[in-house]
């Protein structure tokens, strides 16, 4: 694991962006094209904002998405998909192929099948502040080797949701979500993870500071991944640099 300490939100994500941007070049020169994964949320947006900014060949490029609430229509302010498409896919030029979770269990076999055709190069993977990894909130299920399945979302996960202004109630908060994986997590060949903000510094800190992988705190299973950068800012490092 390497932890990269950047001085706030947006300069957050203008290296990540830089560093992301790079190992997708990297995979199309090496092979020709790129698969890469990307995660949502307020967390991700100065990543995101930068990416589209950087110099690739899109065209060469098929995205994953996720996860996505179960039955959430897509024109639902909190919709991921909707995310996915203002802030990544219509910005940039000739995407070659989105793949996006629908939030239904019969969208699952489609994915599987896509997903796993070819290795994912790149995976941005967010922290949640309950430390989940996509929706896999603890006690996280580190044994199926399905590449999404159907997870409940715990309390502190909907508060999230809620406190980012995705929803208006707690109760308007869905209790389902259809999630990528721990497992198909790992099986990306790099995973680089965007952490900022002050109400995130509790889950670096448990991320960083719990020395045994745990489904109590699913985060530390990205530990275990041979190429995982974690950037944070100082307000998520707060805890971590005491």
């Amino acid at each position: 694991m390497e932890i990269r300490i950047c001085e706030n939100p947006d300069a957050l994500g203008k290296s990540a962006a830089e560093f992301t941007a790079k190992a997708i070049r990297d995979a199309i020169r090496e092979k020709g094209e790129a698969r890469i994964a990307l995660s949502t949320g307020a967390s991700q947006f100065d990543t995101l904002k930068h990416l589209v900014k950087e110099d690739v060949d899109w065209s060469k490029v098929e995205m994953f998405h996720l996860d996505e609430y179960v039955d959430l229509p897509e024109t639902h302010g909190a919709s991921f998909r909707k995310y996915l498409k203002e802030r990544f896919v219509n910005q940039v030029k000739n995407l070659k192929k989105a793949h996006f979770v629908d939030g239904t269990v019969e969208g699952i076999a489609k994915l599987t099948e896509e997903i796993r055709k070819a290795p994912i190069d790149v995976g941005l993977i967010g922290i949640g502040e309950n430390t989940h990894i996509a929706f896999n909130d603890p006690p996280a299920d580190f044994d199926t080797q399905e590449a999404y399945i159907v997870v409940n979302l715990d309390e502190a996960c909907r508060k999230q949701q809620l406190g980012e202004g995705w929803f208006a109630s707690l109760e308007d908060v869905p209790k389902q979500a259809v999630s990528m994986t721990v497992y198909q997590i790992m099986q990306c060949k790099k995973i680089i993870t965007c952490v900022p903000y002050a109400v995130k510094a509790s889950a670096v800190e448990k991320t960083v500071h719990t020395t045994e992988t745990t489904n109590l705190v699913p985060a530390t299973k990205l530990k275990e991944h041979p190429d995982f950068t974690m950037y944070v800012d100082m307000d998520s490092a707060k805890d971590i640099l005491r």
